[in-house]
């Protein structure tokens, strides 16, 4: 085996990268204070064609040199927008016909694994802050909760790997869809 080089990985430009046909995934980032979990999470959403980001509450926005260092230029191709109040966005997105779906540890929540996608269906993820998580206030705006089944001692994970892996799975599930409808 040989490693590729980044010229033989056939990557889109920006200009194809905004033309192109996203996910219908929508991610909400809710009072997250690192900066590089900001950036980890553009970059997750450059590489799977997330639709948009919301950057709400304390959320920091782009332009910034530390969102920039993990980011790695993904602020420049994922649409993205700040508004201060998520349930302000939540409610759009509710009236759009969006499915809001808050990422967190609440009773009645369905399991990663289990959670189950519907063809032609736009979702909203919810993240929340790195110690108190998503907010009560959001939870109950949201259609229901994805939780992510953890074996060990802790309770939690960081915010950008929670955000790749729920990201990833519902890309999964959503291109499985597309190809068994086809």
């Amino acid at each position: 085996m040989r490693k590729l080089a980044n010229s033989e990985l056939n990557r889109i430009d920006t200009d194809a990268f905004k033309e192109a046909t996203k996910s219908p995934l929508i991610l909400v980032l809710d009072d997250i204070r690192s900066l590089h979990n900001i950036g980890s999470v553009f970059r997750t959403s450059d590489a799977f064609l997330i639709e948009k980001i919301y950057l709400c509450g304390i959320t920091a926005t782009p332009p910034n040199k530390e969102i920039h260092k993990t980011a790695l230029g993904a602020t420049e191709t994922v649409e993205w927008e700040y508004v201060a109040d998520v349930v302000e966005v939540l409610k759009r997105l509710s009236a759009e016909g969006v499915s809001l779906q808050a990422v967190e540890q609440v009773v009645g929540s369905v399991m990663l694994n289990d959670f189950e996608v519907l063809p032609q269906q736009r979702y909203a993820l919810v993240f929340g802050n790195e110690v108190k998580g998503v907010s009560q206030q959001a939870i109950d705006c949201c259609d229901g909760v994805i939780e992510i089944p953890q074996l060990g001692t802790k309770h939690s994970l960081n915010i950008s790997v929670s955000a790749g892996m729920v990201v990833w799975d519902l890309f999964q599930k959503i291109n499985a869809k597309r190809v068994s409808a086809e």
